[in-house]
């Protein structure tokens, strides 16, 4: 799928909005009948430009009280290391994201633990003792008026 065109960015739009819109609801907002929606749908996930639909969790009713946002260092600067690294964090269910970045570091990681005591858990215990780690700075969110994940 080449470009998308003012029609597309309406669907996406939408179902960004809510995933679990209905397609007679998603049709009236994109300014299509019901069938041509359902197609240009089937064609956005066919193109790969539509991945996937998540549920959004409730984080107090989940157990999770505590976010933070981590940055890591690497003591070595090789594929290798990297990979590892990639490796134990895939392993880590704390780790909610894991994004590869530029600048001083390597790795920004979003946590969600119990707790505090939980977040000092996985710090210590699995973040600390990966051998690949050379540097790790917290930054705890004390609240999201913005948070536009799904």
């Amino acid at each position: 799928m080449s470009g998308l065109d003012s029609t597309d960015q309406r669907i996406l739009r939408a179902l960004s909005d809510n995933g679990r819109i209905s397609n007679l609801a998603l049709a009236e907002a994109a300014g299509l009948s019901p069938s041509a929606c359902l197609r240009r749908v089937a064609a956005l996930e066919r193109a790969g430009v539509i991945i996937g639909y998540r549920a959004v969790l409730s984080p107090e009713k989940t157990g999770v009280g505590f976010v933070a946002y981590v940055t890591v260092g690497l003591s070595q600067h090789t594929k290798a290391a990297q990979e590892a690294f990639e490796r134990a964090i895939a392993r880590s269910p704390e780790v909610r994201e894991c994004h590869n970045i530029t600048g001083a570091v390597e790795y920004l990681l979003r946590i969600e633990a119990a707790d505090l005591a939980a977040y000092k858990h996985f710090h210590t215990e699995v973040l600390g003792t990966l051998p690949q780690v050379s540097a790790i700075t917290s930054y705890v969110v004390m609240g999201s008026p913005k948070d536009e994940r799904a």
